[in-house]
């Protein structure tokens, strides 16, 4: 793990010796001559660790440790001291100190030192991520379906890199599940993958949340809070439904993009931040383009790497394993033991139009898992507005005329039955009763799959 280090030592030799010692080890390194010039460089960037003199004029180290902890500096901190000042090296540990080192430096020890403060920051990161997405436990579902293989396969293909991703599509139809899913594949797993709903925070609130804000910069900042991008830092940065951020915030969204850079609301100093942002919409970016509505430069800096994420309707093979997923999931949940969709209950889920998608598939599972007296699940269970949709299909055929009607029957009786065996042409035919090759001309016939 590459990681951010602030050394701060009024010995210049020294604090160059250091400096050059870490980054030969692989690591970014910020120098500081006292502790005023530290404390700026903490405000501009997170570090991973701060390597603290404790003796220097001015502001002393232990000075330097105390302020670190008010501003809510997250940091690793190891102060180096002089050989036999123990008292001091305590005095640091009760301050907010992590380790510290004596002086001078023994380069051995110190890598030792170094990579175990690293560490232990990896490991909070990783456990503090995971702790993120507990609360809603989510998986990728490997579909079936040869839109969702290409969709898997390009993704964690475009996670080896840093490139930005912006991913759309109609509401719930996966696109945080797909994100979580590039931070899992990508080099940046062990770093945090951090939510931000553009929409679910008001306007007032939204600048704020993402880039932070200083000490008084509007009413009730009574301390300096670090924004969700600095928390992102290591990691990954999922802005969902971005096409709703105002026209002010795209303009700072832009200049962060382009230069991994910001200022904090009420702020005037640049802070660096490494993460990789992965955005989300529902909207049509280039239709919000020409409306004026959204910054044409700040749509193509997002779109570099781009995936659509495809209604559940397009991909109906995936229905099936979805439900699986969901009733193995909901059963564990509720300790109900194992769970089974009956027949009738599958194909009238194969054949719903879903349009909440995944997330109204899922809320239909779980509402059947949680009212359903047995193990089978039927299709009394079923919401009311998909047993309708089901109805109001069936009237619509009865509507038609005889041939148009019996079209329309055969297009959904063949739609239910590749969705039922993942698009396997053979199985479909054998659970039909019919000869492949007779079921091959009316897929043709019918322009099912096209």
């Amino acid at each position: 793990m590459k990681a951010t280090v602030l050394i701060v030592d009024d010995d210049e030799a020294l604090r160059r010796a250091l400096g050059d010692r870490i980054a030969y080890w692989g690591h970014s390194v910020t120098l500081a001559p006292d502790g005023e010039r530290a404390l700026e460089e903490a405000g501009r960037r997170a570090f991973d660790l701060v390597l603290l003199d404790l003796s220097m004029p001015g502001l002393s180290g232990l000075d330097v440790l105390d302020r670190l902890r008010e501003s809510g500096c997250s940091a690793e901190k190891v102060v180096l001291t002089a050989f036999g000042s123990v008292q001091q090296a305590v005095e640091a540990m009760r301050r907010g100190a992590d380790d510290f080192l004596t002086k001078p430096a023994d380069f051995d020890l110190l890598r030792r030192v170094v990579e175990r403060a690293i560490e232990k920051r990896r490991l909070l990161r990783a456990n503090d991520a995971l702790a993120s997405r507990a609360a809603d436990a989510k998986q990728i579902v490997p579909g079936r379906s040869p839109t969702m293989r290409r969709l898997l396969e390009t993704a964690e293909q475009a996670a080896r890199s840093d490139s930005t991703i912006l991913l759309t599509g109609e509401s719930g139809t996966g696109k945080q599940v797909l994100a979580e899913h590039i931070h899992e594949m990508s080099p940046r797993a062990a770093g945090p993958f951090v939510y931000i709903n553009c929409v679910a925070i008001s306007d007032d609130l939204i600048e704020s949340t993402l880039f932070g804000h200083e000490k008084g910069a509007f009413t009730g900042a009574v301390a300096r809070k670090e924004g969700r991008l600095e928390t992102a830092a290591g990691g990954t940065a999922f802005l969902d439904e971005v096409g709703d951020v105002s026209a002010r915030l795209q303009t700072k969204l832009l200049h962060f993009l382009e230069s991994g850079q910001f200022e904090r609301v009420g702020g005037t100093q640049s802070i660096e931040v490494d993460c990789r942002i992965v955005a989300a919409t529902n909207r049509d970016l280039p239709k919000e383009v020409r409306a004026g509505r959204f910054r044409e430069d700040l749509y193509y800096r997002l779109n570099v790497i781009a995936f659509r994420v495809p209604p559940l309707r397009e991909r109906r093979e995936d229905i099936g394993l979805l439900a699986e997923e969901f009733l193995a999931r909901f059963g564990s949940e509720l300790k109900r033991g194992p769970l089974r969709l009956d027949q009738r209950t599958l194909a009238i889920l194969e054949t719903y139009a879903w349009p909440g998608n995944v997330r109204q598939l899922k809320n239909a599972i779980e509402r059947m898992a949680v009212l359903g007296q047995t193990g089978m699940l039927t299709p009394d269970l079923l919401p009311p507005e998909i047993v309708a949709g089901e109805e109001e299909a069936s009237r619509d055929l009865l509507d038609l005329p005889y041939r148009e009607a019996l079209t329309g029957f055969k297009e959904r009786l063949l739609r239910a039955a590749l969705a039922r065996t993942g698009g396997n042409q053979t199985r479909a035919a054998e659970a039909l009763g019919l000869q492949r090759t007779y079921l091959n001309r009316m897929i043709k016939e019918l322009g099912i799959g096209e």
